[in-house]
């Protein structure tokens, strides 16, 4: 019984280690190009972010983690966890393919004030995939109103910090606002 329990789990890490091969196929590098690893990047505009294993914009991938739990539960209420956590893990990883692909690369340096932003490392992007399974298993825990009060928080405090977040990066990137834009560059 406890290989059975266990099973979704297990198809979630390869899941993970796939998405890397992936990744790595589609040229990404595998950690920074300065050479070295870093526990947080600290600096939004340099060669450093989304390349080191957290950085200003993890918390986003924590809220995505409490969203797709949400998203699973209203979906599959009577699901076992691990088969809901599997369906985020694999939705997860197929946003972070498309997010380092040449046409959301391109839409970010278009629409958004990541000029320099040329995609992310594998390193990064597995950790952000760490990172959404640590928000999940924390909204099958926490109470609802701890879960929504740390997402409220997250992206509060990256819009007062970094002037961006997961709601102003999804906006930028589906219906970019030039005021949000110059607001972002620090106009």
């Amino acid at each position: 019984m406890r290989a059975k329990r266990a099973l979704p789990y297990w198809l979630a890490a390869g899941v993970v280690l796939a998405a890397a091969g992936v990744l790595l196929a589609m040229g990404r590098v595998p950690i920074c190009t300065c050479g070295y690893v870093k526990l947080w990047e600290g600096e939004v505009m340099s060669p450093g972010n989304s390349q080191h294993l957290s950085d200003w914009y993890t918390p986003s991938h924590l809220i995505h983690g409490f969203v797709f739990y949400w998203l699973a539960w209203l979906v599959a209420p009577k699901a076992p966890l691990g088969w809901r956590l599997l369906a985020a893990v694999v939705v997860e990883v197929a946003w972070e393919v498309l997010e380092n692909s040449p046409v959301i690369i391109d839409r970010y340096r278009a629409v958004t004030i990541s000029l320099d932003y040329y995609g992310d490392s594998v390193l990064n992007s597995v950790a952000d995939i760490l990172t959404m399974v640590i928000g999940f298993l924390l909204a099958a825990w926490l109470p609802v109103w701890l879960t929504v009060t740390i997402a409220v928080g997250f992206e509060v405090l990256t819009t007062v910090l970094i002037r961006d977040g997961l709601v102003l990066n999804v906006l930028m990137l589906v219906w970019p606002l030039e005021a949000v834009r110059a607001w972002q560059g620090g106009g």
